[in-house]
């Protein structure tokens, strides 16, 4: 009963509506049907403040301190600084044991790959495992991510060696060469963490994705060609890593001469990793497959 006075009056106000003159039926003089309620206009400051906290903090990382006492909050403060005091509660040996292996999987191969990171940056090779045991550890403590993985890149290895032997010679001046690869490594500390206190982790999204791929394959070039010298066996190697000048260096000790120990040390261990990636992973996949193949075909089989 009640819809039908409902339609009943809309009906009515429809009517009304269409009766009255075409001067009132303009959006400025049209009756209030109904009132839609319009939210207060905010000065500017408020909304550069709501702007700016829905651009750097959009997850509100101090909502867990809300109506909680001061000294419930001092405890959250340093399980934010520290989440291992919130998940070491719950560590146990199973998880200890998983840990074992995976660290000393991962170790087997960061050994020798930052003993190369550290080549690349013209530093002694215990400076790559200070810098792949060192960061690791403090993480450990003061980071949440359990699948992060901290430690020397490539990339930042070789513009670090690039950047620092256009000022300075590596070999003659080794402990002031030391000097400002700790300057620049603290510098580029500071920087990072002052874009973590702001949140400037978005800033990523603005670079394309083309100028990533391009800024790797670049590297990657530049790392292979920067191989060559001890590939081949070069000692007066170029200091610059364009293409041009690197086989122009090539070209000219090939007329000295190339080590062949070195060249037949380093195939093999081309082979080796070649080898390893696309033959040996292809065959184990297939063993898995062809394995849960015929397992999964044996019930079958035995039901028809």
């Amino acid at each position: 009963m009640s819809s039908v006075v409902h339609l009943i009056e809309e009906g009515r106000e429809q009517r009304e509506i269409r009766s009255l003159p075409s001067s009132h039926l303009q959006p400025q003089n049209a009756p209030y049907v109904h009132r839609v309620g319009v939210p207060r206009k905010q000065n500017l400051f408020k909304e550069l403040g709501a702007t700016v906290k829905e651009t750097f903090f959009p997850d509100d990382p101090l909502r867990p301190f809300k109506d909680q006492p001061r000294s419930k909050k001092l405890l959250l403060g340093i399980q934010a600084v520290f989440p291992i005091l919130e998940w070491g509660r719950s560590y146990n040996f199973a998880k200890f044991r998983g840990d074992l292996i995976a660290g000393l999987t991962i170790a087997s191969l960061c050994i020798p790959q930052d003993i190369s990171y550290a080549k690349l940056a013209n530093m002694d090779p215990q400076f790559g495992l200070y810098a792949s045991f060192v960061p690791p550890l403090i993480y450990a403590c003061m980071g949440s991510s359990r699948d992060m993985v901290i430690g020397p890149v490539s990339v930042v290895s070789l513009l670090l060696g690039t950047l620092l032997q256009r000022e300075i010679d590596p070999i003659k001046n080794k402990e002031e060469y030391r000097r400002l690869a700790f300057t620049a490594t603290f510098f580029a500390g500071i920087t990072e963490v002052t874009l973590g206190l702001f949140r400037l982790g978005f800033l990523v999204d603005f670079l394309s994705h083309a100028a990533v791929v391009g800024f790797m394959g670049g590297a990657a070039i530049a790392i292979a060609l920067r191989q060559l010298k001890g590939f081949l066996g070069i000692q007066n190697f170029t200091k610059e890593n364009g293409i041009v000048h690197v086989m122009h260096s090539v070209c000219q000790a090939a007329h000295h001469g190339w080590n062949w120990q070195t060249i037949v040390i380093g195939v093999s261990f081309l082979a080796f990793l070649l080898f390893a990636k696309y033959i040996v992973s292809p065959l184990k996949f297939y063993n898995d497959y062809m394995l849960h193949f015929s397992f999964s075909g044996v019930p079958n089989f035995l039901h028809f």
